[in-house]
């Protein structure tokens, strides 16, 4: 895999959207209530993003699952993790939702953040994130990627470290793709102005793509080798977990249940994605749902681990049981 062959690029007009969600998230993040001076935060801030990875946070604050716990949530829009990123470092944000592991494994692996997994947020299923292309495109295979232009959320993350391998099980090179970073919503646009061949694509935008462009599914990128594989998380940071162990296990615990729900009946999700993915209820009830774990799965993300290392994506080897969040018994 040649990462360095790839001519990744960010498109100059999502500069100035990325700096301003950045500036305003660190401007309106900072008053996160405490009980006292040395005491827990019973007020945390959560910046989460627009997708059906984080339904379980909506959950939990429509069934006011956070207060039965004994912690209240305040939460902070974003269209990228990594946006949330330095907030999270400075502690203006508590915990980052849908926090795609990839990029917060990496910036554990340079010194950036001391991390902590408090839950999981989604894990891989089948066609809940898929390459398309327009209706008209040329491109019918995996191998018809080659020499093309493709979206994805963020470069050199979890949307590319799944679908090279996707597409070198497939007998594709992975090392021909060129992959340009597009923000979610932004990608059917994007598409539909030809600015890129192709976009990686996860819901609810996905459904979206297809009514609304008739774009055409490629490559399922739910699919085997990475099917069941964990992508994203709720996290914090070691200095938030030594110095709120009892509102982390608490966000844990809240989490959990409302994981478990949505898990256990889709009409949870539902009820909750159109208010902040901006989606109507039709899309809501047409698209494919990532798998919900009710806890951070070790042995899983290990393998997100392995696959990085393997991928130049890490420094150094990594034990995940290191950065996972374990509340005192």
């Amino acid at each position: 895999m040649r990462l360095s062959g790839r001519r990744p690029r960010l498109p100059a007009a999502l500069l100035p959207t990325a700096l301003v969600l950045a500036a305003s998230l660190a401007a309106g993040c900072g008053g996160s209530g405490s009980s006292g001076s040395g005491s827990e935060k019973t007020t945390l801030t959560v910046a989460a993003l627009p997708l059906v990875d984080d339904a379980g946070l909506y959950i939990a604050q429509k069934r006011g699952l956070f207060e039965a716990e004994g912690v209240k949530v305040r939460i902070k829009p974003v269209q990228q993790s990594i946006q949330a990123l330095p907030a999270l470092a400075k502690g203006d944000v508590d915990v980052i939702a849908a926090a795609n592991y990839v990029t917060f494994l990496q910036a554990q692996d340079k010194g950036t953040l001391k991390l902590r997994v408090l839950a999981g947020a989604a894990t891989v299923t089948s066609h809940m994130m898929d390459v398309v292309v327009l209706p008209d495109s040329p491109i019918r295979t995996a191998k018809d990627l080659e020499g093309k232009r493709v979206a994805v959320n963020i470069l050199n993350n979890v949307q590319s470290l799944t679908l090279d391998e996707i597409l070198r099980a497939g007998g594709a090179d992975a090392s021909e793709i060129e992959y340009v970073a597009v923000p979610f919503p932004q990608m059917a646009a994007t598409l539909q102005k030809k600015q890129v061949d192709a976009v990686h694509i996860v819901e609810p935008f996905l459904t979206d793509a297809k009514r609304k462009l008739g774009a055409r599914v490629v490559v399922d990128g739910g699919g085997p080798p990475v099917t069941d594989l964990p992508i994203s998380g709720y996290v914090g940071t070691e200095e938030f977990a030594a110095k709120n162990p009892k509102a982390a296990a608490a966000f844990q615990r809240a989490i959990a249940t409302a994981q478990s729900l949505a898990a256990g009946d889709r009409a949870q999700v539902e009820a909750v994605v159109p208010g902040y993915a901006r989606i109507d209820a039709k899309t809501a009830a047409a698209i494919t749902l990532p798998g919900y774990p009710a806890s951070a799965d070790a042995a899983g993300l290990q393998k997100v681990a392995d696959m990085m290392r393997s991928a130049g994506l890490l420094q150094r080897p990594l034990d995940v049981k290191t950065v996972l969040f374990q509340p005192s018994p």
